[in-house]
């Protein structure tokens, strides 16, 4: 086989393998991207954003010492809340992160407590993980933390929301989420403005809550595009 056929062919792969992502990518992009929204501050925003706290039962969160769940069927998380700390699982690896203090943080492989380099990429790669998928779990009790502004915003669909940006903290700061809320001011969705995603406005329902031991409402299940990410069995107790 000539050199000249074998780029062909090469050609030819990588353009089957790619052309309908990039087709998928651009249906998806033009049918969802949508800019991020002009906020309004003030009283109005920051009563609206007490009030779906309340539709929460917030007081029942807070008080709420220790809260488990798994991640997309590959991250297990056992988080004691009032201490800070969580243990966290995947593959074979297993970190006890202190969030307080970093530096105390453990890390294990195969039940083996590891040193040095590995330690710290286990660490920090628990970190992120605990960043990202406990927002997925308790993001709208987070809409008066540290480094967060709240607005009053309506969206090119139309629809009218509060909008929380997060300018510090996190593994992300700058994102934005407009929460869309029901008559209850219970939230339903967001849409994400978000550092990771090329796309701008993409919804992510909120309404498979479950009521913990605890009482603290917690969702199960969220549904992103085509996707569903499943939280596990979700526990809380006080």
């Amino acid at each position: 086989m000539t050199f000249k056929r074998v780029l062909k062919i090469t050609a030819g792969l990588v353009i089957f393998f790619t052309l309908p992502s990039l087709l998928f990518f651009g249906f998806v992009y033009f049918k969802y991207n949508e800019d991020l929204p002009q906020g309004k501050q003030g009283e109005q925003a920051e009563a609206l954003a007490q009030s779906m706290l309340n539709a929460l039962d917030y007081e029942a969160y807070k008080n709420t010492n220790y809260i488990e769940w798994t991640f997309k069927n590959r991250h297990h998380f056992k988080w004691q809340k009032d201490q800070n700390t969580c243990v966290v699982y995947w593959k074979e690896y297993k970190v006890d992160l202190n969030l307080n203090s970093p530096s105390e943080s453990k890390a294990y492989v195969h039940n083996f407590k590891v040193e040095g380099e590995q330690a710290k990429e286990l660490i920090s790669e628990a970190t992120d993980y605990f960043n990202n998928d406990s927002f997925w779990l308790v993001a709208p009790y987070k809409v008066f933390d540290l480094g967060t502004q709240r607005s009053l915003v309506k969206t090119e669909s139309g629809e009218e929301g509060l909008m929380v940006t997060y300018t510090s903290g996190g593994t992300t700061p700058g994102d934005s989420y407009v929460w869309i809320l029901d008559k209850n001011h219970k939230p339903t969705k967001f849409k994400m403005w978000v550092d990771i995603l090329p796309i701008g406005g993409l919804e992510a329902s909120w309404t498979d809550w479950t009521t913990t031991e605890s009482g603290a409402q917690l969702p199960t299940f969220h549904e992103l595009l085509f996707l569903g990410i499943e939280m596990g069995n979700v526990k809380g107790t006080n």
